[in-house]
């Protein structure tokens, strides 16, 4: 959640002024004594006598601002400021005495646009927080992210987390990922043990709860609003999806033309969704996401779609007990599936004037250290290393648990299928959100996405005609 300033501040304006104040110390004591050498060096030559400290003091000093040994991270996680400059620049620091680094942070609204001016101005920080897929991959193309395969830190990262952040062949690697958010339900436990419940394992035990809470008529069920659209698709449908239509494998089948939303795996996603509108409240529609986050926290509300990033939200809460479960699986005995969605990764301004410096701080990115301060310090984002992490949040504890139990994926429009018209990111959006709303049917939700999908994108244009069932 947002933090908020008092107006005419801004938090690390005068850690700012303090780094600068060391930097420009160390260049005067190295400019000094490299101007004192070559002094005594040309000393007694004819012809050079009063010159050197004049024409060759400009250029030392050009010299010291170009490599001064300070970076800048920017990132549109702005609130995570304090996280960066109270924890994770001091450890970093106290590796690297040397390296001097600050945080810039801009609104996540303003971000891509600002970082945009500022690479095309030459201005940018040394070091860019990365969007996953195609924001990031267009930055690469433009030549403003350094490649970043085999460089040290890496080597600790899977080919599933490297995708978010690499060319559409796979060959280039550009930002190293950071971290992910998972997906599941949060629910209360005060109100399942009040009404004798059980967190459910499947879809029929999932239904059977929000029947027992909603013929109490104490709670809502569902703490779930359609206002802003992009819960019904990210906190929804992709969230209970993978269940059904096989998690990766379904996913993959959708990029390479080989399955279609009309197909029986991701109809029986729509259906599923379609019977959670009968469990919102007669005002879903204008429901907000922070309406929905209030009326869980304030225990009206028994079960809530979650991504991870709530946790330390609901945390805040005094007397929610808060348990959590994986996206329920169709029949008993199916293996549980999650959206384990790439969030941030960072990578390396091509025309950063410290590279070396910048090289030393991704390698201590990609370390066990960095990985345990972000993964706990930062309650509800994963490292996507393959360090062992001990979480110790017990809900993100359980969360991560999930990664070996359950088949992973991410959300699957991501990948390739952003980027024709119509744009199928906002097109789920608005189809998820009718059919909650009961606005649309699941029929005609997946006939929707398939043609929009099948009028841009080769491998599904063949399938642009199939029928919804």
């Amino acid at each position: 959640m947002g933090m908020g300033k008092q107006p005419g501040t801004t938090p690390g304006d005068g850690f700012g002024r303090q780094v600068g104040r060391r930097v420009v110390k160390r260049v005067v004591k190295r400019v000094v004594k490299r101007v004192g050498a070559l002094l005594a060096a040309l000393a007694g030559k004819p012809g050079l006598s009063g010159l050197p400290g004049l024409l060759v003091l400009p250029a030392l000093l050009w010299t010291g601002a170009a490599h001064g040994g300070t970076l800048v991270l920017e990132s549109w996680r702005s609130d995570d400021r304090v996280l960066w400059e109270t924890v994770l620049i001091p450890a970093f620091e106290r590796k690297h005495p040397a390296i001097k680094l600050r945080f810039a942070g801009t609104a996540p609204t303003e971000y891509d646009s600002v970082l945009a001016e500022r690479l095309a101005g030459g201005s940018a920080g040394d070091l860019l927080a990365c969007r996953p897929f195609d924001a990031s991959l267009a930055l690469y193309r433009k030549g403003y992210l350094d490649k970043l395969d085999g460089k040290s830190g890496m080597q600790h990262f899977n080919p599933h987390a490297l995708v978010a952040w690499q060319t559409d062949d796979g060959k280039d690697t550009f930002c190293m990922p950071v971290a992910s958010a998972i997906h599941g339900f949060f629910y209360n436990k005060r109100i399942f043990r009040k009404l004798n419940l059980q967190a459910p394992d499947t879809e029929a035990e999932f239904f059977a709860v929000l029947d027992a809470v909603r013929k109490d008529g104490a709670y809502a069920p569902l703490a779930l609003g359609t206002a802003e659209q992009w819960e019904a698709s990210q906190t929804v449908f992709t969230n209970i999806g993978p269940a059904y239509w096989g998690g990766e494998e379904g996913r993959r089948a959708l990029v390479a033309g080989k399955a279609k939303f009309t197909d029986p795996p991701f109809m029986a996603a729509f259906h599923a969704e379609a019977r959670l509108a009968g469990y919102l409240s007669s005002n879903a529609a204008r429901q907000s996401y922070n309406d929905s986050q209030v009326l869980f926290a304030t225990g009206r509300a028994a079960i809530y779609p979650a991504g991870s990033w709530d946790i330390a939200y609901f945390n805040q809460s005094a007397g929610l007990d808060l348990g959590v479960f994986p996206p329920p699986v169709a029949r008993a005995g199916d293996k549980c599936q999650i959206s384990d969605h790439m969030d941030i990764g960072i990578g390396v301004n091509r025309k950063s004037r410290n590279k070396k410096d910048a090289y030393q701080f991704l390698a201590w990115l990609g370390s066990q250290e960095f990985a345990d301060l972000h993964t706990n310090r930062l309650t509800g984002f994963f490292s996507l290393s393959n360090h062992l992490i001990a979480v110790r949040d017990p809900l993100a504890k359980q969360m991560a648990a999930w990664r070996h139990s359950c088949g992973t994926t991410f959300r699957l429009n991501a990948q390739f299928l952003n980027r024709g018209k119509p744009n199928l990111e906002q097109e789920l959006w608005a189809v998820n959100a009718q059919v909650l709303n009961g606005a649309l049917s699941p029929q005609d939700a997946a006939a929707r996405l398939q043609q929009g999908l099948g009028k841009w994108y080769k491998p599904q244009k063949k399938q642009a005609g199939g029928q919804a069932r």
